[in-house]
């Protein structure tokens, strides 16, 4: 009598954290597969690789939940990684101090990917445009305006400060010199490096202070539940008196907004300003991590912890291919066969997933 209660409630605990179980395989699977696979060095591989990302798959989160999709942050987040580094590059060569022209450049960068989420988010509230049309076609925009103003090359020569501040990390030890707090300790040689140990990476302070607030948003507030209910049924939620037009051009601008983090977040690691057609990938491995995560594409179900919890997934899927010299494409096929996994479950077994 006693396992047929406890066997259903073990079996909700899987459907609800399966995801939670099938990184811990990943994980434990490449760290037979790749030597070193929780070395130091991977794990803040790992994190800085999936900063950018992560940063995509929140802003797509709140747009999800809201039972929308925005196809426009890839190459958004091109756009403003090339206007933010041209601001640098143009401010520093002017004789701009460093500080003056990184700050100018996120502030610039922020502000103008701003822009292709209003524009959305009008559209699609006031002129009734679906949210694949009108998102398509600020991706369509966005990149031109990328390609226009690179031309396809990176922007370079962006000031040195920039790579340290994005490449940098919270603690450094070094064996004899002991901890140092975000720079390396002092007295150190260059030709010490390779063993200088580094922790937890500054892109990952700066997000996760970030996706923190507007994951007590998206749970906690009552912009959070209203984002729910027009995900739920809009029809319900404008006779609950939220005003659903207004709602959707913030939701679409807080999308836009985490796309603009992301290209200044890719510029401090990069050093450089680069826009690709790879861009138009990235809002799909987004979109990916994002129905991983638990979310679902009709809207009203979704959290920031799951979307991390997909963009987890996804970096230990690249790292782990890399370090065990498995062929990229094969990224894809594996990333393509997660997502199909997750929506066949959502489909099959709701009631495990979702209370």
């Amino acid at each position: 009598m006693n396992n047929t209660k406890t066997s259903p409630g073990l079996l909700v605990k899987f459907g609800k954290n399966w995801v939670v179980f099938f990184l811990i395989v990943l994980c434990v699977l490449f760290s037979f597969i790749g030597k070193g696979f929780f070395a130091n060095n991977t794990i803040n591989n790992i994190l800085l690789s999936s900063s950018p990302a992560l940063l995509l798959a929140v802003g797509e989160t709140f747009v999800i939940v809201s039972g929308g999709i925005d196809l426009s942050i890839g190459f958004v987040r091109g756009m403003v990684a090339v206007i933010s580094a041209i601001v640098m590059r143009d401010l520093y060569a002017m004789g701009y101090s460093a500080f003056l022209s990184i700050l100018a450049g996120i502030v610039i960068g922020l502000l103008a990917g701003l822009l292709p989420g209003l524009l959305s988010g009008m559209l699609i509230a006031k002129f009734k445009v679906p949210p694949f049309i009108a998102t398509l076609g600020m991706y369509g925009i966005s990149n031109g305006i990328a390609y226009g103003l690179c031309s396809g090359f990176p922007i370079i020569n962006v000031p040195q400060e920039a790579g340290r501040l994005g490449n940098g990390h919270i603690h450094y030890y070094f064996s004899g010199l002991g901890f140092s707090l975000f720079n390396r300790p002092p007295g150190m040689l260059d030709s010490q490096l390779r063993n200088l140990v580094r922790i937890f990476p500054n892109s990952i302070l700066i997000s996760g202070l970030i996706i923190t607030v507007f994951g007590y948003i998206l749970a906690r507030t009552r912009f959070g539940q209203h984002t729910y209910a027009i995900g739920g049924n809009i029809d319900a939620a404008r006779r609950a008196g939220i005003n659903v037009d207004w709602h959707l051009v913030k939701i679409y601008v807080i999308s836009s907004f985490f796309a603009a983090l992301s290209g200044v977040l890719s510029v401090l690691i990069f050093s450089n300003g680069s826009h690709t057609q790879f861009s138009a990938s990235l809002e799909l491995f987004a979109v990916a991590a994002v129905v991983i995560g638990g979310a679902s594409l009709s809207g009203g179900k979704g959290s920031i912890r799951g979307s991390f919890l997909g963009v987890l997934i996804l970096s230990v899927l690249e790292v782990g291919f890399l370090m065990a010299g498995i062929f990229a494409f094969y990224r894809y096929i594996a990333v393509g066969s997660i997502l199909v996994l997750a929506v066949i479950i959502e489909q099959t077994f709701p009631e495990l997933i979702y209370d």
